[in-house]
C-alpha cells in the first residue's frame, strides 16, 4: 500500500513564521528584562538597607557591653566624630565588632565578644566591585555593589551626630550613637545634596 501525498506532507515553520516567532521572543525579553534589573536593584536595596541596621545595632551593643564605642575617643567637637569608609577606620571597626579568630584580642574588645557576624566576600582577595556583599581581605564591609560602607560614630559622647547630607536627608544633627549609609548603585556621592544625581541612590540607616 502506497500513502497518498496528502499524508506525506511534513507539518513545519516556514521562514518567515520562524523569524516572526523569533521576534516575538526577543520583544518579551527586551520588555521583561528592565523589570527583573528593577527587581534585582530594590533586593539589594533591601540587603544594604538591613546590613546597615546591623552595623548600627552592633555598635550600640559595643557601647552597652563596654561603656565606650570601638574607636578611640575624640575630644572636638561633632566635626570630629569618627568616621569611616574605604579606609583602614573601617577595618578597625570591624575587626572590633567582628573579633574574628584569625585576631588577637582587639585592643577595645578584650573579651573577643562578637557583635557582628558579616560574610566573607564572594571574591575576598579583590576588595571594591569585586568584593560585593561581604568583608574582604583588607577587613572591610563592600555593599552589594561593591564599595564600602560609611559609619559615622558619636566618639565625643554627646549623642549627636551631624548629618553628611546637607540636604534632604532628615535634620542637620542627628541623635544617636552611630549611623551608617552606602554609596548604592552608582558608588558615588555619600555627602552633600541626598535629592543631587550622585546621591538620590545612597541607602541610609536613619531614614
Amino acid at each position: 500500500m502506497f500513502l497518498s501525498a496528502k499524508s506525506r506532507d511534513v507539518v513545519a515553520f516556514t521562514l518567515i513564521e520562524l523569524l516572526v516567532v523569533i521576534s516575538i521572543i526577543a520583544i518579551l525579553i527586551g520588555l521583561l528584562f528592565p523589570a527583573f534589573k528593577g527587581v534585582q536593584d530594590q533586593a539589594k536595596k533591601v540587603q544594604t538597607k538591613n546590613d546597615l541596621t546591623q552595623i548600627v545595632t552592633a555598635v550600640n551593643a559595643f557601647y552597652t557591653e563596654y561603656g565606650q564605642y570601638p574607636c578611640p575617643p575624640n575630644g572636638g567637637d561633632d566635626s570630629a566624630d569618627f568616621v569611616a569608609g574605604d579606609d583602614s577606620n573601617q577595618s578597625d571597626v570591624m575587626t572590633e565588632l567582628r573579633a574574628p579568630s584569625s585576631v588577637t584580642a582587639p585592643p577595645l574588645n578584650p573579651r573577643k565578644v562578637s557583635f557582628l557576624n558579616v560574610p566573607s566576600a564572594k571574591d575576598p582577595n579583590k576588595p571594591g566591585n569585586g568584593a560585593k556583599s561581604g568583608v574582604a581581605s583588607d577587613g572591610r564591609w563592600y555593599d552589594a555593589w561593591g564599595s564600602a560602607y560609611r559609619i559615622k560614630i558619636d566618639n565625643n559622647y554627646n549623642n549627636t551626630l551631624t548629618n553628611p547630607y546637607t540636604a534632604n536627608a532628615g535634620l542637620t544633627d542627628i541623635n544617636a550613637g552611630a549611623i551608617a549609609w552606602s554609596l548604592g548603585k552608582d558608588q558615588q556621592g555619600g555627602s552633600g545634596d541626598k535629592k543631587s544625581a550622585n546621591n538620590d541612590d545612597d541607602v541610609i540607616s536613619w531614614q
